[in-house]
């Protein structure tokens, strides 16, 4: 006799301790905590060993990471239905005019679909900003911007296409804040330890 179907379970039960870290990710740390041995990952820099990382920020890019031990919490950060923006400062080439920017805010076509519409605006250089390591690249015939990018999708390399494909290619990606999470001063390699609550 045929089983009926059934849905198979996909919920996890929480953990007796919920962990959720914010991580300042340095340029060149890998998302990961394991790696070949010329490779930075983020073992050297948390010291927990029960916590992954909510989400995804490429190597060559800085700035906010969430690590966690509970599964529900990571997919409702994580998750594209939960639309959760993220806020990334962004340095571009040249000086985006409000044409270009209005282009971030309605959304721009790339190879694997037109983006979500955005926030977009010029901003100074972020306050007390580290220097990078290793620095980029100046051009003194061409001048660069700070953009303030606000989406709510992840799309792989996402804020690199946008710009890049408006014109302005991306020197160096920060990304400042996740939801209701903020990077609030942390320099490059720091953690804390926030309320698993959201």
């Amino acid at each position: 006799m045929k089983r009926p179907y059934q849905k198979r379970r996909t919920s996890q039960p929480r953990p007796a301790n919920p962990k959720l870290v914010l991580f300042n990710k340095p340029f060149g740390v890998l998302t990961q905590f394991s790696g070949t041995a010329d490779e930075q990952t983020l073992k050297p820099f948390v010291p927990f060993n029960d916590v992954y990382p909510a989400g995804r920020l490429d190597k060559d890019s800085e700035g906010l990471l969430l690590l966690t031990n509970d599964g529900s919490l990571q997919h409702k950060i994580s998750h594209p239905k939960h639309k959760l923006p993220k806020t990334y400062w962004v340095q571009v080439e040249g000086c985006p005019d409000e044409t270009v920017l209005q282009q971030l805010r309605e959304g721009v076509e790339l190879n694997d679909g037109k983006t979500l519409p955005a926030e977009a605006f010029i901003m100074p250089e972020p306050d007390q900003l580290w220097p990078r390591n290793p620095p980029v690249r100046e051009r003194k015939s061409v001048p660069d911007s700070w953009i303030c990018l606000i989406i709510k999708e992840g799309k792989n390399r996402q804020v690199r296409r946008m710009t890049a494909a408006v014109g302005h290619p991306t020197l160096r990606l920060i990304r400042a804040a996740i939801g209701p999470w903020r990077l609030a001063g942390m320099q490059p390699g720091e953690w804390r330890e926030v309320p698993p609550v959201w």
